[in-house]
C-alpha cells in the first residue's frame, strides 16, 4: 500500500492541502494525450477535393438508378480511403511513449515523513529524493546531496554526463547515473522540457507534398474539364439532348478529370519499395517518406548518435615531458572505476584494455566531487606508502600540485579543438603530486558517416551537421567529415542554416525552428536524430529519420527508422525514393495524357457529331482498365535519377497534352471516319473508340516509362503481365460483344497496328518532351548508366 513505508524527513514537505492547491493550478504530472476515434479518422479519408467529387457523382448516379455506375464509383472510393487509413497515428504514439517514460513510483516528502507516491502525482515545490538508476520526474532544483552525476542524452543528444551542483537543475527523463540529491521539483507535466517537446511533437507536421501534387494536378485538369463540358452542355441545351442522357456524360466527365487512383499508386509503389528497404536496414514507418526521399534537398544530422557512436573513448594521450603515454594510461585507469559504468571511466578502461596496461591494485577510491572537479584513487606501494592518484581538470590539478606547466592552457585548447574533452591526470604522496599529463577523451565518428556524407553529396543532397559544441569543435568534426563552408553559431539560427553546412552551439529547441526555416526557404528537408530533443524536428522534417539507438519517442515521430548501426541505410532510402519517383512520374504522365484526350474525345465529339464517342459504362471501365493496371508500374523497372527530384506540374501538363493532342487525332478518326464515312452503327464504333483509348494508354506506358527509345530497357514482367491482360482481355471483349457492341477482328487488329505505328513515330518527339520536363534534373529524360536498373519483382 502507498505510503506505507515511511521514514523522517529533515523537510517538512507540502501538506495535503497544499499538493492540493498546486494541483488545482498546475494539474497532474503527465503529458496529456489527444485521442481520436479510429471512426473518425476514417471518416477524414473522405473529406477531400478528390472523395468530395466522387462522393458528388455517387449521389447522383444512385439518384438516377444507375447502379452498375455507381458501384464502380464506390469502390474507387473505398479503394482509396482505406489504403491510406492505417498511414496514421504516429503523433498519439510518440505521446503515449512520452508519458511511458515518467517512473512509477518516487520518494516525496508529505507531512514531514518521506513517502512513496506516484510521479504523477507530484507538484511545484515538493522535495523528492533521487538515487542512483533512477528517472528523474520532474524538473526540478537541486537543494542537497553529493557527487550528482546525470545522463541527459535522451533530453538534450549529448554523450557527456553532466555533474549537478547544488542550486543545478535537473530535467525530466534524464537518468541518474552517479551519486544522490535531494531536489525540489520547479516544473510538471506539459510545463517540464519533456512536456514541451510532447506539444512541440503534437503540433509539427511536414507539408502534405503528395496533397499539394494532387491538387495541383486535379486543378489544371478541371480547368480544362470545366471548359470543355461547358462547351458540350451548351451543345446539349441547344440540340434539345435528354437530360437523363447528358446528366451522366457529364459526371463522368468530371470523373475521368480525376486521378482517382494516383494516390492509391503512390501508396503502392512506396510500399513495395519500403519491403526492399527493409532488407537494407531500413524500417518505413510513413510510406511517403520513401518517395519524399527523392524530392530532398537537404538532409541536417544531428552529431551525437547520428554521425558519432555516442560512446566516449580515449581519443589523445598528452603526457609530460619523462613520462610515457602507457605510464599516463595506468594510473588513469587506476583512478577509473569501470564498474559505475560512468562513460569517462568505460573509455578509460577500454582503452587500457586494448593497449594491455596491466591495472594497479586500488586501496580506495574518492567517487568525483564536482566542487573539486576530480575524482581521487589511493594506490598503496610494495613499502606500504599510499600514492594519491587524481583524475579532473587539467588546471585543477596542476594547481593541487603546486606546480606551474608551462604551455597547458594551449594543450588543452588543442585537445578541446579536436572535440575532445580533456581531463589531467596526477600521482604522488599526498604532498608531493606530480602532474603527468593530458587524456583527450572524444565522442567518436561512426566509421561509415564520412562516405555516406560524400554519396550523399554526390547525389546532390546537402548535408548539415548540428551540434551543440563550440564553433572551434564543430569545424573540426566537420572537416573530418568532409563538410565544407564556415561554421554557423547559434546567434546566427536559424537563419544561417540556409547558407551553411555547419551549425554549432545548437540547442534542443533550435533544431525545430531550423526545419521549418528551411522548408520556408522551399527545400525540402530530412532530419536524422535520436533523442527526445530530436522528434520534434524529426516529426516536422519531410524525410524523419531515427538512429538504431533512438529513444522511443524520436522512433515513433520518425518515418524512418534505421535498424542498423551507421547510416548507410541514408543512402538506400535516397536510391529507392528516386526509383519511387520515376515509376510514379510514370504513370501521371499516362494519366494526364489520357485524361485529356479523353475528355476532348467527348465533348468536341458530342459537338461535332452531335452523337456521344463512347457510353458512360464503358468510360467507368476505361478507368479501371487503366488506371488500376497501369498501377503495375509501382514494381516497374526504374532507375533513379543523380539529383534530387522536383514535381513540375505544369511541365507534366504541358508534355502530357503535347502527347494527349497526337493520341486524339487517332482516336477522332476512329470515331468520325466509321461513324461518317462508313456508315457504322454509333454502338458498334464506341466499342473501337473504347479499344483504341485502351490500346493506346498502354502504349503510352511504354512509350513515356524511359527516357531513352522505347526498347532501350524492357520493363518489370508485372507490367507487361498488366498490359497483355488488358489488351488481351479486352480485344476478347470486343470481339463477343461482352458488354459491348462486337467488333471484327480485321478492324481490331488494324486499330491495333495504327497504335503501335504511332508510337513509333512519337518515340523521337518523347525524348525531347521529357528532356524539357526533366530540366536540369536527368529525371526521366536521357541519363547517364549511373547504375543499373533493378530487376523487376
Amino acid at each position: 500500500m502507498l505510503g506505507a513505508t515511511t521514514a523522517p524527513v529533515a523537510h517538512e514537505g507540502l501538506t495535503d492541502a497544499e499538493v492540493l492547491r498546486q494541483r488545482a493550478r498546475f494539474g497532474f504530472n503527465e503529458v496529456a494525450e489527444v485521442h481520436e476515434r479510429e471512426i473518425v479518422r476514417l471518416g477524414r479519408k473522405f473529406v477531400g477535393l478528390v472523395p468530395g467529387i466522387l462522393e458528388v457523382t455517387l449521389a447522383i448516379e444512385l439518384g438516377l438508378g444507375r447502379w452498375i455506375d455507381a458501384t464502380l464509383i464506390a469502390a474507387l472510393l473505398l479503394f482509396n480511403a482505406l489504403l491510406s487509413f492505417f498511414q496514421e497515428g504516429h503523433s498519439q504514439r510518440a505521446v503515449a511513449l512520452l508519458k511511458e517514460r515518467l517512473p512509477l513510483l518516487v520518494r516525496v516528502a508529505r507531512d514531514g515523513r518521506w513517502v512513496q507516491r506516484p510521479a504523477r502525482e507530484l507538484v511545484p515545490l515538493d522535495r523528492i529524493e533521487l538515487h542512483q538508476g533512477d528517472r528523474v520526474p520532474a524538473d526540478g532544483r537541486v537543494v542537497g546531496g553529493d557527487g550528482l552525476r546525470i545522463d541527459q542524452s535522451v533530453v538534450t543528444g549529448e554523450s557527456l554526463a553532466v555533474d549537478v551542483e547544488i542550486g543545478g537543475t535537473v530535467l525530466a527523463g534524464t537518468t541518474v547515473v552517479h551519486g544522490a540529491a535531494t531536489v525540489e521539483v520547479a516544473a510538471t507535466g506539459p510545463h517540464t522540457t519533456f512536456g514541451r517537446t510532447t506539444e512541440i511533437i503534437q503540433s509539427a507536421a511536414a507539408p502534405g507534398r503528395l496533397e499539394m501534387l494532387v491538387v495541383g494536378l486535379v486543378r489544371y485538369l478541371m480547368y480544362f474539364d470545366v471548359a470543355l463540358l461547358a462547351i458540350a452542355l451548351g451543345y446539349a441545351a441547344l440540340a434539345g439532348l435528354s437530360w437523363a442522357e447528358i446528366v451522366p456524360f457529364a459526371l463522368i466527365m468530371l470523373v475521368l478529370a480525376i486521378p482517382v487512383a494516383l494516390p492509391a499508386t503512390f501508396t503502392l509503389a512506396n510500399a513495395i519499395e519500403a519491403v526492399t528497404l527493409a532488407d537494407e536496414g531500413v524500417l518505413v514507418t510513413g510510406l511517403a517518406a520513401v518517395q519524399e526521399a527523392a524530392t530532398m534537398t537537404t538532409i541536417v544530422m544531428d552529431k551525437t548518435g547520428t554521425l558519432t557512436e555516442n560512446r566516449l573513448a580515449v581519443a589523445d594521450l598528452d603526457p609530460e615531458p619523462g613520462r610515457s603515454a602507457d605510464e599516463l594510461l595506468r594510473w588513469a585507469l587506476t583512478s577509473s572505476d569501470p564498474a559505475t559504468q560512468d562513460p569517462i571511466d568505460l573509455a578509460i578502461a577500454a582503452r587500457a584494455s586494448a593497449d594491455a596496461v596491466p591495472p594497479l591494485d586500488v586501496v580506495r577510491r574518492v567517487p568525483f566531487d564536482p566542487a573539486l572537479k576530480r575524482s581521487e584513487a589511493v594506490v598503496r606501494t610494495l613499502e606500504g606508502a599510499e600514492i594519491r592518484v587524481l583524475l579532473g581538470a587539467p588546471e585543477t590539478l596542476a594547481t593541487e600540485a603546486g606546480t606551474a606547466i608551462p604551455g597547458l592552457r594551449p594543450r588543452i585548447e588543442l585537445l578541446a579543438s579536436r572535440g575532445d574533452r580533456v581531463l589531467g591526470v596526477a600521482v604522488g604522496p599526498p604532498q608531493r603530486l606530480a602532474f603527468l599529463g593530458l587524456l583527450g577523451l572524444r565522442d567518436t565518428l561512426r566509421p561509415s558517416s564520412a562516405p555516406v556524407i560524400a554519396g550523399l553529396q554526390r547525389a546532390g543532397i546537402r548535408v548539415v551537421m548540428a551540434t551543440g559544441d563550440t564553433v572551434a569543435t564543430a569545424r573540426t568534426i566537420g572537416r573530418q567529415l568532409g563538410l565544407r563552408g564556415e561554421v554557423a553559431a547559434r546567434e546566427s539560427l536559424p537563419g544561417a542554416a540556409a547558407g551553411s553546412e555547419i551549425l554549432a552551439g545548437v540547442l534542443p529547441e533550435d533544431k525545430f525552428e531550423i526545419v521549418r526555416t528551411l522548408q520556408s526557404a522551399g527545400e525540402v528537408v530530412g532530419m536524422t536524430g535520436d533523442g527526445v530533443n530530436d522528434a520534434p524536428a524529426i516529426r516536422q522534417a519531410d524525410v524523419g529519420i531515427a538512429m538504431p539507438n533512438a529513444t522511443d519517442v524520436a522512433k515513433s515521430s520518425a518515418r524512418i527508422v534505421l535498424t542498423r548501426p551507421g547510416i548507410e541505410g541514408i543512402a538506400a532510402a535516397v536510391r529507392s525514393g528516386r526509383r519511387v519517383y520515376r515509376r510514379l512520374e510514370t504513370y501521371t504522365l499516362v494519366k494526364t495524357t489520357k485524361v485529356l484526350e479523353f475528355v476532348t474525345l467527348l465533348s468536341i465529339g458530342l459537338v461535332v457529331s452531335g452523337d456521344l464517342a463512347s457510353t458512360p459504362t464503358l468510360m467507368i471501365f476505361l478507368v479501371f482498365a487503366n488506371d488500376f493496371v497501369t498501377m503495375s508500374l509501382a514494381s516497374d523497372r526504374a532507375t533513379g535519377s543523380t539529383g534530387p527530384n522536383r514535381w513540375n506540374v505544369r511541365a507534366l501538363v504541358g508534355v502530357s497534352a503535347v502527347l494527349g493532342v497526337v493520341w486524339l487525332a487517332l482516336s477522332f478518326s476512329v470515331f468520325l471516319v466509321p461513324l461518317w464515312i462508313l456508315g457504322v452503327p454509333l454502338s458498334a464504333v464506341q466499342t473501337l473508340v473504347f479499344v483504341t483509348l485502351v490500346y493506346s494508354a498502354q502504349a503510352t506506358v511504354y512509350l513515356v516509362r524511359t527516357g531513352g527509345s522505347l526498347w532501350s530497357d524492357r520493363p518489370g514482367r508485372y507490367v507487361a503481365a498488366s498490359t497483355i491482360g488488358v489488351v488481351a482481355g479486352v480485344t476478347m471483349l470486343a470481339l463477343f460483344g461482352i458488354g459491348m457492341s462486337a467488333a471484327p477482328a480485321e478492324i481490331l487488329a488494324v486499330i491495333g497496328a495504327a497504335v503501335v505505328g504511332l508510337t513509333l513515330l512519337l518515340d523521337p518527339l518523347k525524348r525531347r518532351l521529357l528532356r524539357v520536363l526533366s530540366g536540369a534534373d536527368p529525371g526521366p529524360g536521357a541519363r547517364p548508366p549511373a547504375a543499373p536498373p533493378d530487376p523487376a519483382p
